[in-house]
């Protein structure tokens, strides 16, 4: 499997790319080609036009949950599907893979959508549409892990925003947020966007579900953002468990979080352009 960085919120050194406070990786794995998050804007496919990467040719389109990072770049991604279906290019139509709930209306204070701009109706005339509260293969090693279990209890305690289901207004628990997972001959890769369902809930159900206790790595986001402290110790503390090989976090993870867990994990740089291979 590969995996390429087509965004996050920091850009590697002397790579001139665009960055972004979103995710978005090109995985290939089977011979298959796999995007999994769009991020907010444009921005991860002008980057991928630089690294020559043909996002017509996807054959997954994979959602980590519906927040606006992640899922608001589908716009100019149907956009790029439309001109080259215009242009006589050759243009496969993906499978969206995602948990029922993600293209739920979010909100929060004052800012009135920060969920999908597309619903399923108008996904529908671009993608193949599949939904699933349970994990679901993706490729022959390649697993979404639909709904997180959640083990923990220092972890997604609150909920973030609200979400407007029925027209009712309630607390955003975000179950929605799911992961992929890849299943390597030396253990598993578990690969997240914002994991606001827990990083560690999501590598014990990734774990569980894989019947693998070996961790090879960890990439994506991984929601401390000046986090109680009884949180970061408990994800440190469940992180130095595990013994991951290398722990890749970024997106939504602070500096204090890295230096904290770099003490007693391995804490690699991501950025646009990271190229990783397994």
């Amino acid at each position: 499997m590969k995996i390429t960085i087509l965004l996050d919120n920091n850009t590697l050194i002397d790579r001139y790319f665009l960055g972004e406070p979103g995710v978005s990786y090109f995985i290939e794995a089977d011979g298959k080609k796999v995007l999994f998050d769009v991020g907010y804007s444009a921005a991860f496919i002008r980057n991928a036009q630089k690294l020559d990467i043909n996002l017509l040719e996807t054959d997954f389109v994979v959602l980590s949950h519906g927040h606006m990072d992640h899922t608001w770049g589908l716009v100019p991604l149907i956009q790029l599907y439309t001109e080259g279906s215009i242009e006589h290019r050759h243009v496969k139509r993906p499978v969206l893979v995602a948990h029922p709930k993600v293209l739920g209306s979010k909100k929060e204070g004052d800012i009135p959508e920060l969920g999908s701009l597309l619903d399923e109706r108008k996904l529908a005339s671009f993608f193949d549409l599949k939904f699933s509260h349970t994990p679901q293969q993706i490729t022959e090693h390649l697993l979404f892990l639909g709904e997180i279990e959640r083990s923990t209890d220092f972890e997604a305690q609150k909920p973030v925003g609200l979400v407007i289901e029925d027209g009712q207004e309630r607390g955003d628990d975000l179950l929605d947020d799911s992961a992929l997972v890849y299943q390597s001959s030396q253990g598993l890769v578990i690969i997240t966007g914002c994991s606001h369902s827990g990083i560690c809930n999501i590598v014990e159900y990734a774990r569980k579900v894989c019947h693998e206790q070996r961790v090879v790595d960890i990439i994506g986001g991984f929601h401390l953002l000046n986090p109680p402290q009884r949180q970061l110790q408990g994800t440190i503390e469940y992180l130095q468990a595990v013994n991951p090989g290398v722990v890749h976090a970024c997106h939504c993870t602070d500096l204090q979080s890295k230096i904290e867990m770099s003490r007693s994990l391995n804490i690699r740089e991501v950025g646009v352009g990271l190229v990783l291979a397994y």
